[in-house]
């Protein structure tokens, strides 16, 4: 069993993103995205403050995150402006944070609840494998490039989505992982493709900002749902 002390929590955040210029400190909802982030976690009942991170490069990240007076792991430049490889420039931290397993958390879901993360840290914490990943559930059809039915119809004339088997889609906002396999290039498990558990979230909790129409309807499901 894992050890909650033994666990860091980590938000990155950084200002490059293209399809929304500068989202993390744009205006939403009165706040940012990213003040949004920092106070959700600071309201954890399982994670203490000393455990918290956000690694952020640019100055204006640095200064919300004194804001709010969290710990800052001060990416690089390079970090920044990563597309994803190689792991050990994204994830630069991953040998310098004294600690043993990383829970990543993504500030581009403002409906994403603290319970939830708070939920997923548990279930990490009693999981016996390396990796936990946010999915959400799916029950519908698909079909694959070759327009092939993927979905087991059943020996079923017409759809019914009651009678389908799940799968399970990235929710793209939780993920744990433990930090020395970082450094081989892995990421939550040695194999490949990953075979981390999953951890079901609720559709909603998943919205995930990315364009700039996502940015406009996330205030209004922001503002609606009464987020605090």
């Amino acid at each position: 069993m894992k050890k909650i002390e033994n666990i860091a929590v980590v938000i990155q955040a950084r200002l490059g993103s293209q399809r929304v210029p500068q989202k993390m400190i744009k205006p939403f909802a009165g706040t940012t995205l990213t003040d949004i982030a920092i106070k959700k976690i600071k309201k954890s009942k399982i994670i203490g403050n000393s455990q918290f991170y956000m690694s952020v490069y640019e100055s204006e990240l640095l200064d919300i995150s004194a804001k709010h007076d969290v710990n800052v792991y001060l990416r690089s430049e390079a970090s920044a402006n990563s597309e994803g490889t190689p792991m050990t420039e994204m994830y630069e931290w991953w040998d310098k944070l004294p600690f043993k397993y990383v829970v990543l958390i993504s500030a581009c879901n403002p409906l994403l609840k603290i319970e939830t993360i708070d939920n997923f840290i548990r279930n990490y914490l009693l999981s016996n494998k390396d990796g936990l990943f946010g999915v959400v559930e799916k029950k519908t059809y698909y079909w694959d490039n070759s327009k092939h039915p993927i979905t087991d119809w059943k020996g079923l004339e017409t759809m019914n989505t009651k009678l389908v088997d799940p799968v399970y889609e990235a929710a793209h906002c939780l993920y744990a992982s433990r930090m020395d396999i970082i450094g081989d290039g892995y990421w939550m498990d040695t194999k490949s493709p990953p075979e981390p558990e999953l951890f079901i979230i609720e559709g909603l909790e998943s919205f995930d900002i990315d364009y700039e129409w996502q940015f406009e309807f996330g205030q209004m499901l922001y503002k609606f749902n009464g987020i605090k």
